[in-house]
This record gives C-alpha cells, structure tokens and sequence, in this order.
C-alpha cells in the first residue's frame, strides 16, 4: 500500500529558488509576458528580484527597496520605467517579436 501525503504537508513552491542564472530569468519572463497580463509580470519581476537580493536589485535599478516592493506585488501595474529599469538591473532586456496569425 502506498503512502498518501496530504497537501497541505508538501513544501511550497518557490519560483524564485529556481533562478539560477540570467538564461532562466529570460526565459521565466517569456513565459510570463506570454501571459499578457501586466499583473503577472508584475508578480514575477518582484519574484526574480527577490531570488537576487531586493536590495541589491534597488540600488542598481535607482528605485528605492520599499517602492520596489510595492510596484513589484501581485497584481501591481508598475510603470514601464519601473519595469525597464528593473530588467537593467536584473541584466535581461525584452524584446519585441512578430506575432503571426
């Protein structure tokens, strides 16, 4: 007979423990602007932030720790600066690509 774990007894998911490097932050952030939701977008540049350091991403990007996590939280809608300087920090860029029909 097998063991049955409950739920509630799992570890929970942390996406920020799963950024190892530059190549899986772009490549989380493409599966999230594919999603066209700013919100999760939001969500998940504070999530790669906090897997590098909240304040070490701040001070790179110019934006003070406590506005960052405010722009930063689910179901913010940051601006497109805040955004644009976060990636800087973070050392991804995005990029516009043709949608074909």
């Amino acid at each position: 007979m097998r063991n049955k774990n409950k739920v509630t007894d799992l570890p929970e998911f942390d996406m920020a423990e799963h950024l190892p490097d530059e190549q899986a932050i772009a490549e989380y952030l493409t599966v999230v602007l594919e999603e066209n939701d700013p919100a999760a977008l939001a969500d998940a540049l504070g999530t790669i932030a906090r897997a590098r350091g909240m304040s070490e991403i701040a001070k790179a990007s110019g934006i003070t720790r406590e506005a960052l996590y405010k722009a930063l939280r689910p179901n913010a809608q940051p601006r497109f600066e805040t955004v644009s300087r976060v990636c800087a920090a973070l050392g991804v860029k995005l990029v516009a690509q043709a949608v074909h029909s």
